[in-house]
């Protein structure tokens, strides 16, 4: 049967959530998996580090950064056909791609700040979606092995204000099986799951993908070595904000006066 995305899309603007079920196959998810850690051990090799304290209580919490400079396989999946297709049911055709990154949570991770992405970059009020994160498991994730926790319907708060005291116990967990696609709107407020397993690493991807107006998380054209830059795509250069008009915003109406208001004459 055919997944009818206008569902997912509708889902996702009211609950500010939806999973795509098995937008990977297996043998792709086992391949990405691999890579993730070979991706580790590069970010390592050239000093960046994949624990960081102000993130993250212990160093089970495994973080990799710029994935996209490390492996092709990164930029062709930030790029994948459903996942731009439902960011651009919530963002607009002009949106930006701010970081692709992983976090792999190992036995005894424990859980990082409640927040929501949104709150980090934009101060209040939240009127509006303007930033998504596509989560790619790549393992199944239960509440035992530190899925991501949520708050339902905390996508409608709109300020910090709203956020209850008794917030950490009206949390739940985005639990899915690898291979599926979660979206998440950038006001939902959450947080990573504790690993209380003994064996089991919980790794995720999350591509972050935002308004124009934002400022990207990494400047991509200080990043990218210009031999990855030049095997980009046009739209993928754009994406990522690289070529000296990168900081031109989109979201304004610049046709002329005239167009506009075709029924007035300027005196």
């Amino acid at each position: 049967m055919a997944l009818d995305l206008d569902v997912s899309k509708a889902h996702l603007k009211e609950h500010g959530w939806v999973r795509i079920p098995s937008v990977l196959s297996q043998e792709d998810v086992s391949t990405t998996l691999a890579r993730l850690w070979k991706a580790k051990q590069e970010a390592e090799a050239q000093g960046d580090a994949t624990y960081l304290p102000f993130l993250d209580p212990n160093a089970s919490n495994v973080r990799i950064f710029y994935l996209m400079e490390i492996d092709k396989i990164y930029r062709e999946l930030i790029s994948h056909p459903t996942a731009v297709e439902l960011v651009k049911s919530v963002l607009g055709d002009d949106y930006l791609i701010s970081n692709f990154t992983a976090n792999i949570a190992r036995p005894g991770a424990r859980s990082m700040s409640l927040h929501s992405d949104q709150s980090l970059v934009v101060p209040g009020p939240w009127v509006d979606t303007w930033a998504l994160n596509v989560i790619w498991p790549l393992t199944d994730t239960t509440r035992e092995n530190g899925a991501t926790l949520y708050i339902p319907g905390s996508n409608r708060w709109t300020r910090r204000e709203e956020v209850p005291k008794n917030a950490p116990d009206l949390l739940i967990p985005f639990e899915c099986c690898a291979g599926d696609m979660l979206v998440m709107d950038g006001r939902m407020w959450h947080t990573s799951g504790n690993n209380v397993t003994a064996n089991e690493d919980r790794a995720q991807l999350f591509g972050y993908y935002t308004k124009p107006f934002i400022r990207q998380q990494v400047n991509w054209t200080a990043k990218l070595p210009k031999e990855i830059q030049d095997t980009l795509s046009e739209d993928l250069k754009d994406r990522l904000g690289l070529g000296v008009n990168g900081n031109i915003s989109a979201v304004g109406d610049f046709r002329p006066i005239s167009e506009q208001y075709p029924d007035y004459t300027i005196k």
